[in-house]
């Protein structure tokens, strides 16, 4: 890779190494000179820049992370798409995290240009969590490099990174009892199960509640199996401290065997693993009483998403196993420093706002949104790629012969939002949109109805691009160095584009906050196109035949 200063004349197609300011525009690191950004940067006086070119057998670092990234997902993890040298990837589903931890330190250890960070082996994660990032460090790596790590990815016959899908598991819950444990505890500690059962798909199938002694334990026991449920967790009216207590001597007496007993992870450290006729018997920690986090929490995630756990599995929970918070620690797992809830990364929740309100005026009578474009109206190809991309929300404003635009709508997963202030501005969709946008959003793409080129891909890499902690909290696509649509917009923006007005977009906001822009380079020109006259709508149909 060379890397250095480079005349100005002489960087057409090298990558931008350090920002550079010329005028009011500001073209980013890692952006690739066009022509025509070097005939701006000279025009602006710049004459020299920090750049880098690519040498024989380097691999871009887009394209590296997203080849490193096709070794990764296995069943329940998808990859999003690379920008700056990383690719994300995410859970499908809720589950839990099942990683080859072997293979991915080999991978790490192979280069420092490529990385691989993941969550914790065995990690619980919800739907749309990231699970894991890839970073090419500089702006490429080698080709050597990479068939190295695609040598370790591919040699072991499972993939490196899973996601254990929860599934719906059936608990029966046994309970025993001591003139000393009150009724009240007992209650709570069914609602806590169910809560805990529940939160991983899985549900309690009933309770039952006996004498702390073996011989009813197993009759309880005995009558919890004849339901044939999945699992059966038996809260002992005292802790468990020896193979021979009265609960493990309850599931021998019932015909079952103790596999193990007690466990590396306190709180939790009192749990009894044993089985009867296959189905998996837990005695629970004293501590399972409490909704708090703690060992059985660990052992009931693999049990909830089909995974063994034996004996191996649980000895091998020391490490990460000190769950216990003492007053010398802080409290890292219940609050940030605010107060408020921590929330676990995750797919930004991108929801599109779709303007089709205009009146069409220079395309003449005819409503361009309804004209055919490859064979569909116009709408429907924004529309289609909407759906297609990674959208949590979709809000189309209408405004212009709704009656005419509603039948594309029918049927789609949308929310359609009249706007009666049409004829007064684009601003005046623009807002009614924002207004009907969910509350939990991280942004928002304001899509054209009437640019039919644009597909789920030219979304999906706006979104990859999204990083407001990164300061790319608003993100424009461009092509050959000219601006396009649709724009992806931070919800903290959402404030300052309901106080527009006029027949405008929000596109003045672009200079107030040029430091939190960012430019994706699209390899074609359909976030450039849009059809306004009959002239366009030809030539565009001209070149579909």
């Amino acid at each position: 890779m060379i890397f250095g200063p480079t005349h100005i004349a002489e960087a057409a197609g090298a990558l931008l190494a350090h920002s550079v300011k010329a005028g009011k525009r500001t073209y980013k690191k890692g952006r690739q000179l066009s022509e025509s950004d070097i005939a701006a940067l000279s025009e602006a006086g710049v004459a020299e820049v920090i750049a880098v070119r690519l040498e024989p057998g380097e691999i871009g670092e887009d394209e590296a992370a997203e080849r490193i990234a096709r070794l990764f997902p296995g069943e329940g993890v998808r990859a999003n798409v690379p920008f700056t040298g990383r690719v994300n990837l995410f859970a499908e589903h809720a589950g839990v995290l099942v990683l080859d931890r072997a293979r991915l330190d080999r991978i790490n250890l192979i280069d420092e240009s490529a990385t691989v960070a993941t969550l914790e082996p065995y990690a619980e994660v919800t739907a749309g969590q990231m699970v894991a990032t890839i970073k090419i460090i500089p702006f490429a790596t080698s080709e050597t490099v990479l068939r190295r790590i695609e040598g370790v990815a591919g040699n072991a016959g499972r993939p490196l990174l899973a996601v254990a899908e929860f599934q719906p598991k059936r608990a029966a819950l046994i309970q025993s009892t001591l003139p000393s444990v009150k009724e009240s505890v007992l209650d709570k500690t069914v609602g806590i199960t169910a809560n805990r059962l529940a939160e991983r798909g899985a549900s309690l199938l009933g309770e039952r509640r006996c004498a702390h002694e073996a011989d009813t334990i197993a009759a309880a026991l005995r009558e919890a199996l004849a339901d044939r449920p999945d699992m059966v967790l038996i809260a002992g009216a005292s802790a468990i401290v020896d193979r021979r207590d009265a609960l493990p001597a309850g599931i021998v007496e019932a015909g079952g065997r103790i596999r193990h007993f007690g466990m590396p992870v306190d709180p939790g450290n009192m749990i009894l693993m044993g089985e009867v006729e296959g189905i998996p018997v837990v005695g629970l920690p004293g501590c399972a009483r409490s909704p708090k986090l703690n060992g059985f929490d660990w052992v009931l995630a693999r049990l909830c998403a089909g995974l063994p756990v034996g004996p191996q599995e649980i000895m091998a929970m020391g490490a990460g196993g000190l769950l216990a918070e003492i007053p010398s620690r802080g409290h890292p797992r219940a609050t940030q420093p605010d107060g408020s809830a921590s929330e676990a990364p995750h797919a930004p929740r991108i929801a599109a706002l779709v303007l089709a309100a205009g009146r069409s005026t220079r395309m003449g009578v005819a409503n361009k949104l309804l004209q055919p474009v490859a064979g569909k109206p116009m709408l429907a190809h924004t529309l289609d790629a909407v759906a297609a991309a990674d959208i949590c929300a979709t809000v189309v404003v209408t405004g212009h012969e709704t009656d005419a635009i509603s039948p594309l709508l029918a049927g789609r997963d949308l929310l359609a939002v009249h706007n009666p202030n049409f004829a007064e501005g684009l601003s005046t969709s623009l807002k009614a949109g924002l207004r009907a946008l969910p509350r939990d959003i991280d942004g928002v793409m304001v899509c054209l109805g009437d640019m039919p080129r644009v597909s789920a891909d030219h979304l999906n890499r706006l979104i990859a691009a999204f990083n407001p902690l990164e300061g790319r909290a608003l993100v424009v696509p461009t092509f050959e160095g000219k601006r396009g649509n649709p724009v992806l917009w931070s919800a903290e923006f959402l404030p300052a584009m309901q106080a527009l007005s006029g027949d405008q977009g929000a596109k003045p906001l672009f200079a107030e906050h040029a430091d939190r822009l960012a430019e994706v380079e699209m390899a074609d020109a359909a976030v450039l196109l849009d059809i306004d006259t009959p002239a366009k709508l030809a030539e565009v149909e001209g070149n579909a035949a």
